[in-house]
């Protein structure tokens, strides 16, 4: 047993425990293939899945087995020993007596494979909000890449508990000292590496562990944690055990990150890695006396629904984590959903089937289950009361016109595109003009694979039209505007509609209010107008660009029994509140990109230069021993550019990464 692993924990820990564990990393760092290993290791499968082979347990979608990239979020099972919890159980046991005679448990680790390519940044965000702790990939021959820098700064700034493995240590070219550098000039400095590795980059590699009292690890804990820290100033020097003590909390709260070597192929270092995560990563919900994790049925249950699988005979699954209370098997539920256009609406349902993920029974506190029998549910649908949490991710910036080929597969079309926006509801598919259906993206990747998935699963040829810049429009004022229900003639519509449009803060989207009485309309009517309001703002202001942040307030309404229909105002209302926008004036918007550019010494100039060019705002520029890291933000209009161009400028061997990032007024 490695020196680090004897270690006692003074924090109390579960004794059976569920941890959700997710595995990040830049494509083909090898998290698919850690995945199978760790499978492989626990008895779960009998053989390792391949990549390569298309066989693995958790791409079991056919594009993702022809690209060999994760696109959905899966989740697979194991169990393993809680040797942190035994130690820990057994003691809070011995003081309350709650559990005396009890053996130790086992901890069953839930791993949600995600994808790595950055035009599937929503699915990351989805995994990320229901993980108690994460695994940083990174490949010992490629070192730290551009994705696995946007992940860490995600990781840290929403303080998960994360380790981070080294993968890949057998293969020619694999590094340890050197890359242990790049990771703390790169990602972190507050990384505390637990193993080593012996004969790197051969067919001999092998793992050893690295002692926590080194003195540079003994400087970084004490950096992070308070108690080391004044132990090194004032004395005594820490031991060994206040040291692990230190790491483990400090691990928790999110500011440091252990270490560990290996190789997801060959399996070593697979078995640390493993007991790294059953001590440093803490169960998330209630815990009792003894450290055993309570789940009461008089809690309201919370939860959140991060995937969606469509079956073959057409029904959905709903893979739902639960923060709180208990779900058993037919109980009626009721999801709330966000809109695209910022409503919140409501999904009532009943689990007709339950399937916890790794045990039977219902699902309780911290569990995640696979749901069937809610009908119309989607992903990021959330269960039980509590505010929504803010998105870790920009909206995407791209947007696409899509038609059937064939024009007697329109239909169908739309009805495929609606049901995959379903599973990623990022998309946004709303209808389009000339009978195509329109499309957000966040790359052209996203739409390759779109392509092959209507192709495959729904027997549709679909064309995209080239993707442009999603521009946006907000109010600067306040306009109103309304049409009486004199005489038909007078509108064509038998209805009266008056409206306010008044600028909302960023990213509040459209909020919709009243300050007629709520009975003065026929509720049909008040749900016309309502309805119509948020798709002519999506569809687009005097400009054709869909205006955001504002809020529309219904001042006059009026109708002719029996005359009128909730048809009247569905026409009315666009009228009525383009008008309104007119007297508002609006504003267009463009979307920005944050970047990071690592460039040789020699490309700086050139780049910089092109960049200037595309009107960048520039942030900082560092380095310039071996390299120069630039940052900064510019208009999404030029980054294909850039994209295009950066190789020819750096030699191939410039790295390049953004992300959607806000927006600026258009210039």
């Amino acid at each position: 047993m490695n020196s680090w692993n004897t270690a006692h924990f003074s924090r109390t820990r579960t004794r059976t425990r569920t941890l959700n564990v997710g595995i990040l990393a830049h494509v083909d760092a090898g998290k698919t293939s850690l995945t199978e290993r760790l499978l492989f290791d626990a008895g779960v499968i009998d053989r390792l899945g391949s990549v390569d082979a298309g066989d693995t347990r958790t791409d079991d979608g056919a594009i993702e087995r022809e690209r060999g990239i994760t696109i959905r979020s899966a989740v697979a099972a194991f169990t393993t020993k809680d040797v942190a919890g035994d130690k820990a159980g057994a003691k809070a046991a011995d003081e309350t007596g709650a559990t005396a005679g009890a053996t130790p448990g086992d901890v069953q680790i839930n791993l949600i494979d995600t994808p790595g390519h950055s035009d599937f940044v929503a699915e990351v965000e989805r995994a990320l909000e229901v993980l108690d702790g994460a695994v940083l990939l990174l490949s010992a021959v490629e070192g730290v890449q551009a994705q696995t820098r946007v992940l860490m700064k995600t990781l840290r700034r929403l303080r998960l508990p994360t380790l981070v493995f080294v993968n890949k240590i057998d293969r020619a070219g694999a590094r340890e000292e050197g890359l242990l550098d790049d990771i703390r000039r790169r990602l972190t400095p507050y990384i505390v590496p637990l193993t080593g590795v012996r004969d790197i980059g051969t067919a001999r590699a092998r793992v050893v562990p690295r002692a926590v009292d080194e003195a540079r690890t003994t400087e970084t804990l004490a950096d992070a944690d308070p108690g080391i820290l004044a132990a090194v100033v004032d004395g005594p020097q820490p031991t060994q055990d206040e040291l692990l003590a230190a790491l483990a909390a400090r691990t928790a709260d999110g500011s440091l990150h252990p270490v560990l070597f290996g190789s997801a192929l060959g399996g070593q270092g697979v078995a640390e890695l493993v007991e790294a995560v059953t001590r440093f990563i803490p169960a998330s919900g209630p815990v009792g006396a003894a450290g055993l994790v309570e789940a009461s049925g008089t809690v309201e249950p919370r939860g959140t629904v991060f995937a969606v699988r469509p079956r073959p005979d057409g029904e959905r699954t709903a893979y739902l984590r639960l923060y709180e209370g208990e779900v058993t098997q037919r109980q009626r539920l009721v999801f709330r959903r966000r809109e695209a256009d910022g409503r919140e609406r409501q999904v009532p349902g009943r689990a007709l089937g339950l399937d916890v993920v790794g045990r039977p029974g219902p699902l309780t506190t911290g569990n995640i289950a696979a749901v069937t029998g809610l009908h119309g549910i989607r992903v990021s649908d959330r269960l039980g009361p509590g505010p929504d949490h803010a998105p870790q991710f920009a909206a995407p910036t791209l947007e696409t016109l899509v038609h059937a080929r064939e024009p007697e597969q329109a239909a169908p079309l739309r009805a495929a595109l609606l049901a995959l926006a379903d599973q990623d509801p990022l998309l946004h598919a709303r209808p389009g003009p000339s009978g195509g259906t329109a499309l957000l993206l966040y790359g052209e990747v996203q739409k390759e694979v779109l392509a092959a998935t209507l192709a495959q699963d729904f027997g549709i040829e679909a064309g995209f039209e080239p993707s442009r810049i999603r521009y946006l429009e907000r109010p600067v004022g306040t306009g109103e505007a309304y049409e009486e229900v004199r005489r038909r003639g007078h509108t064509g519509f038998w209805a009266t509609v008056g409206l306010r449009v008044e600028p909302g803060p960023n990213g509040s989207g459209t909020v919709f209010a009243y300050e007629t009485e709520l009975g003065a309309l026929p509720r049909a009517f008040h749900q016309a107008i309502e309805d119509t309001v948020h798709a002519t703002l999506l569809d687009g202001g005097s400009h054709g660009r869909p205006v955001t942040d504002c809020r529309v307030t219904l001042v006059r309404s009026g109708y002719v029994a029996p005359l009128s229909t909730a048809g009247d105002f569905r026409g009315l209302t666009p009228v009525v509140l383009r008008r309104a926008l007119e007297h508002a004036g609006t504003r267009g918007y463009e979307p920005y990109h944050s970047f990071e550019a690592d460039l040789p010494l020699d490309a700086l100039a050139p780049v910089t230069a092109l960049l200037a060019a595309c009107g960048t705002e520039f942030g900082e520029t560092t380095g310039g021993s071996t390299s120069w890291l630039v940052t900064g933000r510019l208009p999404a209009r030029h980054v294909r550019d850039i994209e295009l161009r950066l190789p020819a400028l750096t030699h191939g061997e410039g790295v390049w990464w953004s992300r959607p990032s806000g927006d600026r007024p258009v210039r």
